[in-house]
Order: C-alpha cells, then sequence, then structure tokens
C-alpha cells in the first residue's frame, strides 16, 4: 500500500515537472507573439516593449523553474 503511494507520488511529481516546463514553454510564446505584433504596431516603443517583455520572460522562467524543483524533490524524498 505505501509503495502504491510512494509510486502515484513520483508519477504525479514527473507530470507535475512536465506540465510546468509545458506551460512556460506557451507562456514566452505567446509573450514573445505578443511583444513582436506590438512593435510591429508601434516601432518607437520597441524598447519599451522589448524590456518589459524580457522582464515578464525571467518571472515566467522562475515560476517555472520553482514548479520543477517542487516536483524533483517529491520524487527525490
Amino acid at each position: 500500500m505505501i509503495l502504491e503511494a510512494v509510486g502515484l507520488a513520483k508519477l504525479g511529481a514527473g507530470l507535475g515537472a512536465g506540465l510546468a516546463a509545458i506551460g512556460a514553454g506557451l507562456g514566452i510564446g505567446r509573450l514573445a507573439q505578443g511583444s513582436v505584433e506590438s512593435i510591429a504596431r508601434q516601432p518607437e516603443a520597441s524598447n519599451d516593449i522589448r524590456g518589459a517583455m524580457i522582464l515578464t520572460a525571467a518571472f515566467i522562467e522562475g515560476v517555472a523553474l520553482f514548479g520543477e524543483v517542487i516536483c524533483l524533490l517529491i520524487v527525490l524524498l
């Protein structure tokens, strides 16, 4: 019974790490799409848009990394 629970926890952690990576990839893709479209509409604001895009992408990566670390901790502990 306990071994089944440990196996399910590891399965859930693996799925969670995968979902965190997929979610980050999709989020950054949508972010880049919106930024490129915004720069195409207003080229004079490209520096501001680029700065906001890089900062937001860093936040998305941070959240995804946090999720993957938590999933790895579940697997290893």
